[in-house]
Order: C-alpha cells, then sequence, then structure tokens
C-alpha cells in the first residue's frame, strides 16, 4: 500500500520515469506507417494506443496497487474517480500521430476522492514532460512554471478544440468563435487537450476553452494549471466536473473569457441574435 502522504514527491518522479519510457513507444512507432481503425466517424486509434496504455496500466499498477484505473482504449476498473484513480490518455492527439504532426502527448494522473495528487503530461516529439504534484508546482524538464501575466483579452493568445460531435455541435462551436476571435489576439487548436492546458500552466497560452473532452484529456492539465497558478471552471465559471466545457486561464483574464462564451451560449439559445 503505497502512502501517498508521505511520498507524493517521490511517486511523482516514479510516474514521471514510467511515462517518459512510454514516450519511446511513441518515438518507435513515429517511424512507421500507422495502422488505423476508427471508433467513430472521425474519431481514431492505433496500435501506439493500445501499447502505450497495456505498458502504462501494467506499470502503475504495481506501483500503487490499491488504485483503480480510468483510460481512454478501454481499461477501467476500480473506484472510479471517486476514489483512487489512475487516469490516462496513452496517445492524446492520435489524428496528430497519424498526421505525423508532433503535438502528440501522454497524459497520467492520480486522483483521489475528486482530487487530482500528481499529473504528468510528456510530449515526446518534442522533447517536453511536464510535471505537477498536489501543493509542489508545476515543471517542465525541470524548470518550474508560472502562468502568463496577460490581463486583457487583446493581449492573450487562446486556445481551443473541436469535439468529435462536430456536426451535432456546429452552431455552438461557430457561435464561440464569432464570440472570441474578435476580442482575442488570437486563437490556436493544437488537437490535444492536455498540451493545451500544459501551455497555459508554462505561460504560452493565455487561455483554453472546449467542449466535449472526456477525464482522461483534462485529468493530468488540470494540475498542471493550478499548480503554475492559473485558474479552472466550467465556461460559465462555476466549479468544473468531469464533462463539463473546460476554461483554464491565466487567471487575469477569466472573467472576461467567461463573460464571452455566455455570450456564445446566449446567441445559440436565441437565434438570430449576434454575438456581442
Amino acid at each position: 500500500m503505497y502512502d501517498l502522504s508521505c511520498n507524493l514527491s517521490d511517486l511523482t518522479d516514479k510516474v514521471e520515469a514510467l511515462v517518459r519510457r512510454s514516450g519511446d513507444i511513441i518515438l518507435e512507432h513515429w517511424r512507421h506507417p500507422s495502422h488505423v481503425r476508427h471508433k467513430g466517424r472521425i474519431d481514431l486509434v492505433t496500435e501506439t494506443d493500445e501499447a502505450v496504455e497495456a505498458f502504462l496500466v501494467q506499470e502503475l499498477q504495481q506501483l500503487v496497487p490499491q488504485a483503480g484505473i480510468l483510460a481512454e482504449e478501454g481499461d477501467a476498473f476500480g473506484p472510479g474517480t471517486d476514489g483512487l484513480c489512475w487516469i490516462i490518455d496513452p496517445v492524446d492527439g492520435t489524428t496528430n500521430f497519424v498526421h505525423r504532426l508532433p503535438h502528440v502527448g501522454t497524459s497520467v494522473a492520480l486522483w483521489d476522492k475528486g482530487e487530482p495528487v500528481l499529473g504528468i503530461v510528456n510530449v515526446p516529439m518534442l522533447h517536453e514532460c511536464y510535471r505537477a504534484c498536489r501543493g509542489g508546482g508545476a515543471f517542465r524538464n525541470g524548470v518550474r512554471l508560472a502562468v502568463s501575466d496577460a490581463d486583457r483579452l487583446t493581449d492573450s493568445l487562446v486556445a481551443t478544440g473541436i469535439p468529435y460531435t462536430i456536426r451535432e455541435d456546429m452552431p455552438h462551436i461557430m457561435a464561440q468563435l464569432a464570440a472570441v476571435l474578435p476580442q482575442v489576439q488570437n486563437l490556436r487548436r493544437m488537437g490535444a487537450a492536455s498540451i493545451d492546458l500544459a501551455y497555459v500552466a508554462s505561460g504560452q497560452l493565455d487561455a483554453y476553452f472546449e467542449r466535449g473532452l472526456k477525464p482522461w484529456d483534462v485529468a493530468a492539465g488540470i494540475l498542471l494549471v493550478t499548480e503554475a497558478g492559473g485558474r479552472i471552471s466550467r465556461s460559465d465559471g462555476a466549479p468544473f466536473r468531469f464533462g463539463d466545457e473546460i476554461l483554464a486561464t491565466n487567471g487575469h483574464v477569466h472573467e472576461a473569457m467567461r463573460d464571452l462564451l455566455q455570450t456564445a451560449a446566449q446567441t445559440v439559445a436565441q437565434p438570430g441574435s449576434a454575438p456581442a
């Protein structure tokens, strides 16, 4: 039985080492053609997703035997996110991986009683590994992170993502773009939520929002942002829970971003009105 209260920093070191090792699988597979199958119309999975997940599940079970598992490609057992649980996205940005775009991450988090304990986001193609443990700060390759100090939307670089339910969510997506784009410095889409959150933590992005995400997309990144001094909420400012539309910012532009996203929501609710 692993004692989290006494060994959290040591445990984070060990998890980081495992996740970096899993990155070697991605690097090796990067050199060869991918065998792709569809989980949905545009939701892809490869043998790389499955190989990385199998490695991490086996190793993490040995590290903290009492913890459950929630992983993207089907591994799930134990108490779930309300108890002690590993939350794993083996290849965040599978579409990027298939097209050999380097924004591909592996996200591993340990949650306990609904709160993040530690989080790792490894981006092997860019040789960047982000880590955080509760109360211990956030780091990239050993260098401490802090969110940006931008306090105006016109100075803010913002990221978002497009959900797999793009056909059903098109009015909402377009309303958000219409509300946000004219007010901010510019908008980016990386295609990997865990990396977007890591970039908010590192100050490279000032804000990020997205809907339709799963726990494994955000579990590690949430801790990175908060430990770097940022803020996480639902898009309407309420406390975030898995399944909600997420808003992550440096804290300074949080209310302004929330107001823009609420303007977009009102536009969808009242067809024919235009964003302010």
